[in-house]
């Protein structure tokens, strides 16, 4: 498995909610004065009075946390219970953007002269095509690294349905507050719940802040509930069994859905392992992200699901956990490669680490290697060395066998391209046993 800028994501809220607008009336017309922000729209399309409250479908003007509008799509409606009877708020989905920016918003917050009654769902569908500078896509491209490939139109439908509304917005984990991406299927008690208070050592998660004070109180954990595998400095690896820590797994798998659009939830978890990253001080050791693999893959998989949370993401955390899981693949004298299917983000990521791993190797090596040698000495997959080196143009085929073209300064020209390959894994601290199962 493996996200739009979210600077403020682990600020709490990053923006104040407004209050609703007060409508005395079932039509509003059109502001009488623009700052200049609004987009321009074509004036051939279908314009009418709004009546209110809007519908769930309807496509207007929103003002978002930068102060500009951007358009958005109405997706769920709920009545106020204060007020008369157009008081509602929104939750919208802004098309320019990824699913995780969806939220509640109030009624001043949306331009009602820009409602458009006539708008093709197929012509919406293409621009609502995530349109992301550069930038935004390296920030997601760090952030989780499993898309929707594997689900079908209708599948896709049903998700997007079931979970199109967020129903947490923030979460509190160790100092962090921190907004929330996506809908987690928690269990029906929490469903009322539009914050929730995490255990940041057992991850159990409560509704109030008392709860979590007076849980804290009793709770002995310091760390994830698993073996130290990996400790360098402040940093620490923690191996955790999802079948000896069963309720430990599911409530990681439910904070990571959180931050993960397409993720599927393994209510079962004995068949994985849990690799926790956390940053070490004398509080005790604050998970940062996770990694998880299957105990037994028929595929090779080494990974299964990736996330790095968003306060500590921009560090070179989601690079080290690919990097980590390669270790282990050497450690199991095995070559490994990603889940399937990979999101093109994901791809992107794990082609950034190929790359950076293969050609350092090429830089440095004298004489002929091939692939088969580079696998053996990267625990990466032949058939990804093969589609990397093919995509950097890096390969050729002549008489009968792949030949591999490694002129210096195109290496360094594919270096440069690939970035910094992010925290050092020093294998030195790594003290692991491969996973066998037990008779």
């Amino acid at each position: 498995m493996v996200s739009i800028d979210n600077t403020n994501s682990a600020t709490a809220n990053g923006h104040a909610a407004a209050k609703p607008a007060q409508a005395d009336a079932s039509t509003a017309p059109p502001p009488s004065e623009s700052n200049g922000s609004q987009p321009d729209f074509d004036a051939s399309r279908k314009r009418k009075w709004t009546i209110l409250p809007l519908e769930v479908g309807t496509r207007v003007n929103c003002r978002w946390r930068d102060g500009k509008y951007h358009p958005v799509k109405v997706i769920e409606r709920r009545k106020l219970l204060s007020g008369g009877a157009n008081y509602y708020e929104y939750y919208v989905h802004y098309t320019e953007f990824n699913r995780r920016l969806d939220e509640w918003i109030c009624l001043e917050q949306l331009d009602l002269s820009s409602v458009e009654t006539d708008v093709d769902d197929k012509v919406e569908d293409k621009v609502t095509s995530l349109k992301m500078t550069r930038h935004q896509k390296r920030k997601i491209d760090e952030t989780h690294i499993e898309g929707h490939e594997e689900l079908d139109a209708a599948s896709l439908r049903e998700h997007e349905e079931f979970t199109k509304v967020k129903n947490v917005a923030t979460i509190e984990l160790g100092r962090y507050e921190i907004e929330t991406w996506y809908f987690s299927p928690f269990p029906p008690e929490y469903n009322d719940c539009t914050k929730l208070f995490f255990c940041e050592f057992c991850l159990n998660f409560m509704k109030r802040k008392e709860q979590l004070q007076r849980h804290m109180r009793k709770c002995d954990l310091k760390h994830p509930p698993g073996d130290e595998i990996y400790r360098n400095g402040t940093l620490s690896m923690f191996e955790v069994d999802g079948k000896k820590n069963k309720i430990y797994g599911q409530n990681l798998c439910y904070l990571a859905k959180l931050f993960l659009d397409h993720k599927t939830l393994y209510y079962d978890v004995d068949l994985f392992l849990f690799y926790v990253l956390c940053e070490c001080d004398d509080r005790g050791c604050h998970m940062v992200g996770y990694f998880s693999k299957e105990k037994q893959s028929e595929e090779s998989y080494n990974l299964a699901c990736i996330l790095t949370l968003p306060p500590y993401q921009r560090k070179g955390y989601g690079k080290f956990l690919i990097a980590f899981s390669y270790e282990l693949s050497k450690k199991e004298a095995k070559v490994g490669t990603p889940e399937r299917p990979l999101s093109d983000l994901g791809l992107l990521s794990y082609r950034g680490y190929w790359t950076r791993v293969l050609l350092d190797i090429l830089k440095k090596h004298k004489g002929n290697i091939s692939i088969k040698e580079l696998s053996d000495m990267t625990a990466i997959k032949a058939e990804d060395i093969l589609t990397t080196l093919q995509s950097l143009e890096l390969i050729q085929y002549r008489k009968g066998q792949h030949v591999i073209c490694a002129d210096p300064k195109v290496l360094d020209r594919h270096l440069k391209a690939a970035g910094r390959g992010g925290l050092d894994v020093d294998v030195s601290k790594l003290i692991w046993t491969p996973y066998k199962e037990q008779s």
